[in-house]
């Protein structure tokens, strides 16, 4: 293959790279717009997207020492959207856990980076001793981005549901993953090929259990909903009309001992001839509820 082709195979790969990436750091808008729809973060963690926003400092930081253009561009859009997501995250956290993504941001991005900077900028003078420094910094990151998805793995082994791995999301990570890898392996920078081998494998994998237990969630979304609606009648029948059915057996039971009583004990002397209930001087009406009624 000569220079020209391989060039443009780098280009190719490198833009749809980019495209597909700027997708994967858009999955998280519909979670922020139901933050901002709630007014509050809901229980959602502040850590996947400083970790992100670091990989992208990273990243950029091993870039410009390269260089390459298309890493900075990539880079440099994650670190543009990341900032947004925190400081949104920031804005409807409660105090304690603005104050716990403070601390990390502080720990990680102030204190990390700045570490990583300070030290291979001042210990190492060559630039391309510094790149590979760097570039083992971001395999490694990156080998540990990828092997977070493990623990959304074994949920879904553990529970055949895959309600909480969205299936979109896995397979934009998997294209992602193959795009950087061919580019990576054409630029012959494994710093970059490498951690999307792994990649490409953990989203085929999670792809392929997607596919396997897909009809489950459908099934555990039918009981959820018989779930939801169960605590409703259980509320209606013991709030509402619980209690008027109580009160409406204590009727009968008053009901059928004054029968008895006046069966037992007839009172004479009217025109008619007819038996006078001691029911009748009770003046209790009979009961109008049914003994049992689930709510519709």
């Amino acid at each position: 293959m000569d220079a020209v082709a391989t060039h443009w195979m780098i280009l190719t790969f490198g833009i749809l790279g980019n495209m597909v990436s700027s997708m994967v750091f858009l999955a998280p808008l519909p979670t922020f717009y139901s933050i901002y729809k709630k007014k509050s973060t809901q229980g959602f963690q502040s850590i996947p997207y400083v970790v992100a926003l670091f990989s992208a400092m990273l990243w950029l930081y091993y870039a410009s020492l390269k260089p390459n253009t298309l890493l900075v561009t990539i880079n440099t859009f994650g670190l543009f959207i990341e900032t947004i997501y925190i400081g949104f995250f920031l804005f409807y956290a409660d105090k304690k856990i603005k104050m716990e993504t403070i601390k990390v941001l502080g720990l990680l991005v102030v204190a990390g980076f700045g570490l990583i900077v300070g030290l291979t900028h001042f210990l190492v003078k060559e630039v391309v001793t510094r790149g590979v420094i760097v570039g083992w910094m971001c395999l490694i990151l990156s080998l540990c981005v990828f092997v977070a998805p493990l623990g959304i793995l074994r949920q879904v082994l553990r529970t055949k549901s895959v309600e909480y791995m969205p299936f979109l999301l896995s397979f934009f990570l998997t294209i992602s993953a193959v795009m950087w890898f061919f580019y990576g392996l054409l630029l012959k920078d494994y710093n970059i090929w490498i951690p999307n081998v792994l990649g490409f494998s953990f989203g085929i994998l999670q792809m392929v259990l997607y596919i396997i237990y897909k009809d489950n969630k459908k099934v555990i979304e039918e009981k959820k909903k018989v779930s939801d609606q169960l605590p409703d009648q259980i509320i209606i029948l013991d709030q509402e009309r619980l209690p008027e059915q109580i009160i409406d057996m204590v009727k009968l039971g008053t009901l059928m001992q004054s029968e008895k009583i006046s069966v037992n004990s007839p009172h004479h002397g009217d025109n008619n001839g007819h038996e006078i209930s001691k029911i009748q001087s009770l003046n209790v009406p009979p009961p109008q509820t049914p003994l049992v009624q689930v709510a519709a």
